[in-house]
């Protein structure tokens, strides 16, 4: 069945379950918003969201999205995103994401849904609403989990997602299992094959996305497991004498999550583990596997209603087999430097809402290595410093 017919099939469905007693006009439910900010980044060696040696403005976010109702158990949503962010992203309006989320069943005690369309994967704390900066702990999310370096590759699915809830007085309980086609961009290239060959990147399979997640009352305490899979596929260009051949990278990106929230601080921890394998790229990419794994600490303390302190830890590496980067200097004759291999970033940050519409941010890392960095960015990796230093301010404004 074609996912037109599906939608048709489902709206069907909503109208059948629809109350006679639901007699408000249906275009009452609609609601607009939207955002924008902007961001001022430098960094004391390497590139990151622009030229930001020299001070970068090439950090700019634009959405605008919009919800209806039209019928009691049937929600229409979407938003349309401009993201300019350095060379990974030109500002090029798109489609963040665009769903049709339909309630099978519903009681006090439970919730059954369906969702289909473009939806965003519910991986870790943030990834649901990682472009609103109004809901990211810091002007960065901890890049060793959400890599902006491959935003796109985990960030939505085209297909269908399952969904259920069950309410106790012990906790809530979320289960989410899903399916459909990732939307990847040359950055994925970047980042998996290290540089941009002749040819293009396609998902090879569809992504398949489970978590499971439990909340006591009141969110004060949310611990979840969420995962994704899917196999990346490369389709060089058979007329060019450098490039890969016809190959795949396959991985999983599997993520445990806490999270604790007092009156005054929130205390944040993710681990992430991704199993990577390449396969048939030929002599100049042979078969490997490799085990990627990144972990962080982070803390938020409201020393007023409207003006927080961030602190954050974090830790990543390109192979957890390879912390020190040595196997990966020598398997790429020196290509490839020891400290491509791993990140450390302590972060400090304050956030300041001046009012319900606008918010101002601040902060600096500390980074020992370059695994977090873009290569479409960075192109050169022997140029690419070990030590560096990152400064970013930030204001937005929603509405």
């Amino acid at each position: 069945m074609r996912l037109p017919h599906v939608v048709a099939a489902v709206v069907l469905l909503a109208a059948g379950g629809a109350s006679a007693r639901d007699a408000d006009p249906w275009w009452q439910s609609f609601q607009l918003h939207g955002f924008a900010d902007q961001a001022l980044v430098y960094t004391s060696e390497n590139r990151w969201f622009g030229d930001s040696p020299d001070l970068s403005f090439d950090f700019t976010e634009i959405g605008l999205n919009a919800s209806v109702r039209p019928l009691p158990n049937l929600l229409l949503a979407g938003q349309v995103l401009s993201r300019r962010a350095g060379d990974m992203y030109d500002g090029s309006p798109v489609l963040d994401y665009g769903l049709l989320d339909l309630t099978l069943a519903s009681s006090a005690a439970r919730r059954l849904g369906l969702r289909l369309g473009r939806m965003k994967n519910p991986l870790g704390l943030y990834n649901e609403t990682r472009d609103v900066p109004f809901t990211r702990p810091g002007i960065f999310l901890p890049q060793v989990v959400y890599f902006d370096r491959v935003r796109n590759l985990v960030l939505s699915t085209d297909g269908a997602m399952l969904y259920g809830e069950l309410y106790t007085d012990a906790g809530n309980l979320a289960l989410t299992l899903g399916s459909g086609r990732s939307v990847i961009d040359e950055n994925v290239e970047w980042a998996y094959l290290s540089r941009d060959f002749d040819g293009d990147v396609e998902p090879d399979n569809n992504t398949w996305l489970a978590s499971l997640w439990y909340t006591t009352q009141a969110e004060r305490l949310k611990l979840g497991l969420s995962g994704a899979t899917l196999r990346i596929a490369f389709d060089p260009d058979m007329g060019s004498p450098f490039t890969l051949e016809p190959g795949t990278t396959e991985l999983i990106y599997g993520i445990a999550s806490f999270q604790y929230n007092a009156a005054d601080w929130t205390l944040s921890a993710e681990y992430v583990l991704e199993p990577l394998e390449w396969r048939d790229y030929g002599p100049a990419l042979p078969d490997q596997d490799a085990t990627g794994e990144g972990w962080y600490l982070q803390g938020t303390y409201r020393l007023r209603r409207n003006l927080e302190l961030m602190l954050r830890y974090e830790e990543g590496f390109g192979d957890a087999d390879d912390r020190s980067g040595r196997r990966l200097e020598t398997r790429t004759g020196g290509l490839l430097p020891r400290h491509a291999g791993f990140s450390k970033i302590l972060t400090a940050g304050v956030r300041w809402d001046i009012n319900a519409q606008w918010m101002l941010r601040a902060e600096y890392a500390y980074n020992d290595g370059t695994f977090i960095l873009s290569g479409r960015e960075n192109p050169d990796y022997r140029d690419q410093q070990r030590y560096w230093n990152l400064f970013s301010l930030q204001a937005a404004f929603r509405f």
